[in-house]
């Protein structure tokens, strides 16, 4: 059976890849751009993956919006995991449905909405963030785009402890995730991973420092996962002028049982 566009679906309207939104399909309501108008009971009803002329005949195209554009849209007003990113945590972490993870600091949400697509209705996401307007600003984000139901959020210094026990994975973007180490171990189920994001050599450098040093981590590795896109035009297919080169490295390691 197609996927069909209900009254109250997120789409995603793409133009190109400069010029695309998300936004929420109304019985009665409109989507307006310099480009045209677009009846959104015209989609309703109808399958995604549909293309649609608006009144002044620029064509778009209407999909589902996948995790990438949504964790994209959550971020355009700050500084986000990148989806290259995100995907090599939930898959380097053993992050799947029914997992418990726990995740400082929330920022925009995105990696938030990611993690809690990944562990699905049976599991759950708990995050914590220290500053109120970003906790704010995603628990908005995250109502937006219906991703709160297997989230709970905190408005605290994860510093001052993590509330949750017997967790399967521990996912830290913080300033200094080295001061986590010892209270991931303690709620973190054994042989389970804590990942760990930072942008610069020196945070790495410091958080294997410091599981190194606990005695309580294995398997200890960083990685750096590289992306360019290729521009694919006939006869003058090449990688485009402008790259993300560096966003952050990922240290993770595996939590050793107590003997």
């Amino acid at each position: 059976m197609a996927n069909l566009i209900d009254d109250g679906s997120l789409v995603f309207i793409f133009l190109d890849a400069k010029r695309n939104w998300i936004r929420r399909a109304k019985a009665g309501e409109a989507f307006h751009s310099n480009k045209g108008i677009i009846e959104y009971d015209d989609l309703i009803g109808r399958p995604f993956g549909i293309k649609v002329l608006s009144h002044q005949g620029k064509e778009f195209q209407i999909h589902k919006p996948s995790q990438t554009d949504i964790q994209i849209a959550m971020g355009r007003n700050t500084q986000i995991i990148y989806p290259k990113d995100a995907g090599t945590i939930v898959i380097e972490a053993q992050i799947n449905a029914g997992s418990r993870v726990v995740e400082s600091g929330t920022g925009s949400g995105a990696l938030t909405g990611i993690l809690s697509r990944a562990v699905g209705k049976n599991g759950h996401v708990y995050t914590y963030e220290i500053r109120e307007d970003m906790y704010r600003g995603a628990k908005k984000n995250l109502e937006k785009y219906d991703l709160v139901e297997n989230v709970a959020m905190y408005n605290q210094d994860i510093l001052e402890g993590i509330r949750e026990s017997d967790v399967d994975a521990v996912v830290l973007d913080l300033a200094t995730p080295w001061e986590l180490v010892d209270e991931a171990h303690r709620v973190l189920k054994p042989s389970s991973y804590i990942a760990s994001y930072s942008p610069t050599i020196e945070q790495i450098m410091k958080t294997c420092k410091a599981l190194g040093e606990s005695g309580h981590w294995g398997m200890i590795k960083t990685l750096e996962v590289l992306q360019r896109e290729i521009m694919v035009r006939e006869g003058k297919t090449r990688p485009p002028t402008w790259m993300v080169g560096h966003t952050g490295y990922m240290t993770f390691a595996r939590n050793m049982a107590e003997d």
